[in-house]
């Protein structure tokens, strides 16, 4: 039965779990990380790593899918970004950096994020970067938003998408509209013969909806970092460490009620550190979706500075843009280390496989089992 917490009269609210509020409980077994393995694999698709990253343009750029894809991770190009709308994104991307280093206001750089997205998606460009990717032999994938999915998902599998990716910051199977057809999730994913991997969802019943449209993964989250606003602006939010785990009982079910078919679960947010990755993996995700977290790499487009697809709303912006200082390590570093930081945001992955070891585990699905405590 889920806690209910009385918050008013006649009015309940479900109590929920951040990741920052569980621990891994160590078990009587130790073994060499060594021993670890990190490997992850959804559908025909293997990867070293379980690391698929936040489809934004201030970590990803073509360059950087190609690179997150040798280092055994999954890259995710954002297909209504920039680098579908502008063939000087580099360019483009200083000016966004420069209008945020020099304006207090936080509006500036927003509104010119907006003016760059206000222009319209070139699918020669699009393609374009696709096949750059294509080219270089790492598996590819794409995001996009259920207003634009079958519009653009010809030509990006046609370029060489192999794992599509249909994220908002909130994706369900049945959306109401009063006009034009709204994205049947369902029908879509049955015509295509790549796999799907759809959301953000918080709760078990979205997830098992989304599930049940066919789905080979759901995203848990909606990108929770610094830059979000999502929470001020929406009133909407996600308690990570719950909804991982309300997500992973929706996959035991439908596990059981399809007689076998697996549907993963990618955590999307609050992951900062290594700890919050070997957490999130511990309440039952199969991988973890880092955005902020890899802002910091020599290889970020944003060069320092982060933010979500979400910023650039033409109405209603969900996300700032913030600037980071510290690591400054290259990507490989950052994800295997070495590392002389003592706070886990370097050798990010080292550290999942270290906290596996300590409490005896060797594969990821088996450290879904691991023993976990509240701080409070």
């Amino acid at each position: 039965m889920r806690d209910l917490v009385e918050i008013g009269m006649g009015r309940t609210a479900m109590r929920g779990y951040d990741l920052e509020d569980i621990e891994i409980v160590p078990s009587r077994r130790t073994r060499s990380s060594q021993d670890v393995s990190l490997a992850w694999q959804i559908d025909a698709y293997r990867f070293d790593i379980p690391l698929v990253t936040h489809p934004t343009d201030a970590v990803v750029s073509p360059a950087t899918a190609i690179r997150v894809g040798e280092l055994g991770g999954l890259g995710v190009l954002n297909a209504e970004g920039l680098w579908a709308r502008h063939s000087n994104v580099e360019e483009r991307l200083l000016e966004v950096v420069r209008t945020a280093e020099e304006n207090e206001d936080p509006g500036a750089a927003i509104s010119l994020l907006q003016e760059l997205h206000a222009a319209p998606i070139r699918h020669d460009l699009l393609v374009q970067s696709i096949k750059e990717i294509k080219d270089s032999g790492v598996t590819v994938a794409a995001r996009v938003s259920p207003q634009h999915a079958e519009e653009l998902t010809p030509d990006l599998l046609a370029a060489g998408v192999e794992v599509l990716m249909v994220q908002g910051t909130i994706v369900s199977a049945e959306h109401v509209a009063r006009d034009g057809e709204p994205l049947n999730l369902k029908r879509f994913i049955a015509d295509l013969d790549v796999p799907v991997i759809a959301g953000g969802v918080g709760d078990y019943r979205t997830a098992m909806h989304l599930m049940r449209t066919g789905a080979a993964g759901v995203i848990v989250g909606f990108g929770q970092s610094r830059s979000a606003t999502t929470t001020q602006v929406l009133g909407i939010g996600v308690p990570m460490a719950t909804a991982i785990a309300d997500a992973a009982a929706a996959r035991r079910d439908y596990l059981d009620e399809t007689g076998g078919r697996y549907v993963h679960v990618l955590a999307d947010g609050a992951l900062s550190y290594s700890g919050d990755i070997a957490k999130a993996i511990a309440c039952g995700a199969d991988a973890v979706m880092l955005g902020e977290a890899l802002t910091e790499a020599e290889e970020a487009p944003g060069q320092g500075y982060y933010w979500t697809a979400a910023a650039a709303h033409p109405s209603l912006p969900r996300s700032e843009i913030v600037g980071f200082t510290g690591a400054g390590a290259d990507l490989e570093t950052l994800l295997f280390g070495p590392s002389s930081d003592p706070f886990g945001t370097v050798n990010l992955f080292g550290g999942l496989r270290r906290s596996m070891a300590k409490t005896g585990y060797s594969e990821l699905k088996e450290f879904q089992k691991v023993g976990l405590t509240l701080r409070r």
